[in-house]
């Protein structure tokens, strides 16, 4: 027991409601506005003077990897990256939480204004404004998502901001809706894709060339060697193929 990892993806899901349902219940969206605003903001100087001098945003540097160290311990630590280090930490939560704030009050507009073009329109403005200042912060604060920065915050939230706009006309205003079938049973159960998504990836760095490898591990093995080939151009083509 003194090995097993206390925070997760899960467990951070989890804080992010908890902490985002007390801000909004006690303080209601006014509140939701001050406490995003004040969280981004104030994550940058943490980040930047509790981290190491040279390099404050590197993996081993980071404060979020310090605090870590301290409350959580190594032993309990993900060690996915090959040292202690949890993308799910607990002052990275902060920034977290914005994430679902700011999901809360995109739902409150579109419920006060309805899904009209006036909705889309604020959506899509938004999605650029902050994506915009997502790439002029990432030149001082960079857009980081295993120590979850603020940037990152706002450049997530933008593209959403983008994607629901541009869903919200589609199928909403133009009543598109022949394709969304397949999308509206995974979105019902996200958890469950969640699980499966861990599950695919066992299966799919499975060793197929021990003795006894399953038929399975075999069905994935071309799709293995051409993820891992490093003759694929461009580079990122790999990480497309692996989404």
């Amino acid at each position: 027991m003194t090995e097993v990892r206390l925070v997760g993806v899960l467990q951070r899901i989890a804080l992010c409601y908890f902490f985002a349902a007390l801000i909004l219940y006690w303080g209601g969206e006014k509140l939701g506005w001050i406490f995003s605003a004040v969280a981004l903001l104030a994550y940058w100087p943490m980040m930047y003077f509790f981290g190491d001098a040279g390099d404050p945003y590197s993996l081993t540097g980071n404060a979020a990897i310090k605090l870590d160290r301290i409350l959580i311990g190594e032993s309990r630590m993900y060690m996915g990256e090959g040292i202690p280090f949890d993308p799910e930490g607990i002052l990275s939560t902060l920034t977290s939480i914005v994430n679902v704030i700011a999901g809360f009050l995109v739902g409150k507009m579109i419920q006060r204004k309805g899904n009209t073009l006036s909705s889309v329109q604020t959506l899509l403005i938004s999605g650029i404004l902050l994506i915009a200042l997502s790439y002029a912060w990432d030149l001082f604060f960079p857009i980081n998502k295993k120590i979850w920065t603020s940037p990152y915050v706002t450049l997530t939230v933008g593209w959403d901001l983008l994607i629901l706009g541009a869903l919200i006309f589609i199928v909403e205003i133009k009543k598109q809706t022949g394709w969304t079938y397949f999308f509206q049973a995974f979105g019902r159960n996200p958890l469950i894709l969640y699980v499966l998504s861990g599950v695919v990836i066992s299966i799919f760095f499975h060793d197929s060339h021990r003795r006894n490898h399953t038929k399975r591990a075999a069905l994935f093995q071309p799709l293995h060697q051409l993820v891992k080939s490093k003759k694929m151009h461009p580079s990122y083509l790999p990480s497309v193929i692996w989404c």
